[in-house]
């Protein structure tokens, strides 16, 4: 078992790593300067509040987005990536943010280091959540904050079903890519390989230590302001989509 998730692990380093040079052309990964940044900013400051310095790790930092908005909002930022392509254009773009490559289950880092952890869209890939969750508790603070962006991207609920059948394609080959096959292979492997819902991550979070735990599912501005990125069709698919924020506090003084 151990062998095997070791090598699942080295797959999806190998993934993100030959996706690093375009990920930031495809809509919804880079976060547009404007009304996007704008909602971003507000989603965060709504949970987290303002960051005054406080020492916050970016996890699966990809091409360090999060991480300019954390940056933003005035925290004091670390990234960590598994896949040393994407940290070479999150040095490019963010120079004075020390960024790190390791395992997001395995950060490596000392005890009660940060004060708040962010990761957006990480959770539904990982091999093992109950590990990272204890990871990150670990890692974190007494009184800090874990701060969750995600959601199920495997399940299609009616609503998504039925907006997929009255909309007409865009064309596309029969044929899926191989970079899609690649996809598709891994995550039918890794632990949320049925879709990473918010009633599934929580209780997992709350065997960690975490408590209280809140959920937010109110992502409308963003969705709104990726509009004109994303196109018409895509918007409407994702706003029909499980997505959701969970804030998790580490118990213990602030």
């Amino acid at each position: 078992m151990t062998s095997s998730n070791r090598n699942l692990r080295d797959e999806i380093r190998e993934y993100w790593s030959d996706r690093a040079a375009t990920f930031d052309e495809e809509p919804g990964h880079r976060i547009d300067d404007g009304a996007e940044m704008a909602a971003w900013e507000s989603l965060f400051r709504r949970h987290l509040g303002d960051g005054d310095g406080r020492a916050l790790l970016d996890l699966a930092s990809g091409t360090g987005e999060i991480a300019r908005l954390c940056q933003r909002l005035g925290f004091t930022v670390t990234g960590l990536d598994w896949a040393e392509p994407m940290l070479e254009r999150a040095r490019a773009k963010l120079p004075d943010v020390p960024f790190i490559q390791a395992d997001a289950e395995r950060t490596t880092l000392p005890p009660a280091s940060m004060d708040v952890i962010v990761t957006r869209h990480l959770v539904w890939t990982l091999v093992d959540p109950a590990a990272a969750f204890d990871e990150w508790f670990r890692v974190l603070r007494p009184g800090g904050a874990l701060l969750i962006v995600d959601g199920d991207f495997v399940s299609r609920g009616w609503i998504y079903r039925m907006l997929a059948r009255l909309m007409t394609p865009k064309p596309q080959s029969a044929t899926p890519t191989a970079n899609s096959l690649r996809h598709r292979d891994i995550l039918s492997r890794v632990h949320f390989s049925e879709g990473a819902r918010v009633d599934y991550v929580v209780p997992m979070l709350k065997a960690a230590g975490f408590d209280p735990i809140v959920s937010d599912t109110r992502l409308t501005p963003i969705h709104r302001a990726q509009a004109a990125q994303l196109g018409w069709r895509k918007s409407r698919l994702r706003r029909s989509e499980h997505r959701y924020v969970i804030c998790a506090t580490k118990p213990g003084p602030c």
